[in-house]
This record gives structure tokens, C-alpha cells and sequence, in this order.
């Protein structure tokens, strides 16, 4: 795995204000894979896009899937950059 495939990307919609979201989905991020990540990203972008890449993949976009819940993007991530890692009780269904 090279770092940039451990590199995540959160681009969020100036216009829309999303800052906020974009920024605490990031802290969430960071807490959860401090060890496993590279890098974390915020790239302001327009026109209602927010949309988490891990290195070049797309793992979230708001106009396919909505807006994410943590756990969703948590596992998308894990999934990418540490399989082997247990995320607690964001594993558990709903």
C-alpha cells in the first residue's frame, strides 16, 4: 500500500457552507485511523458537491448516497486502508 492509497480526500461546497460537516467528518476520520493514515485532506470545491475519496477511489458521494453518517464512511475507509481493523460498535448492523 503506498501513502497516497492511505491519503483521504473530503471535497465539501464552499457555497453550501459545509465547512462544519466537512471538518468534523475529518476529525472523526483522524481519530479513528491516527495510525493509519497518511494524510487527511479538506478541498473546497462548489456547486454541491461533497464527495470522500480514499487516494484516487471514490468511496462517498452526497449526490449518490446523501449526506454520510461517520460509521458509513468509517467502514468505507477501513475497508481501504486497515481490513484487518475493528471499529467497535460502528461493525455493528443498525
Amino acid at each position: 500500500m503506498t501513502s497516497g492509497e492511505r491519503r483521504v480526500e473530503i471535497e465539501y461546497c464552499t457555497q453550501c457552507r459545509w465547512l462544519p460537516r466537512a471538518a468534523w467528518l475529518a476529525q472523526e476520520l483522524l481519530t479513528t485511523f491516527e495510525a493509519e493514515l497518511t494524510e487527511l485532506a479538506l478541498r473546497p470545491g462548489t456547486g454541491g458537491v461533497f464527495v470522500v475519496r480514499v487516494g484516487d477511489e471514490v468511496v462517498w458521494d452526497r449526490r449518490e448516497q446523501g449526506f454520510p453518517e461517520p460509521t458509513a464512511v468509517k467502514r468505507a475507509v477501513r475497508d481501504r486502508v486497515a481490513p484487518g481493523k475493528s471499529l467497535g460498535h460502528s461493525d455493528k448492523p443498525a
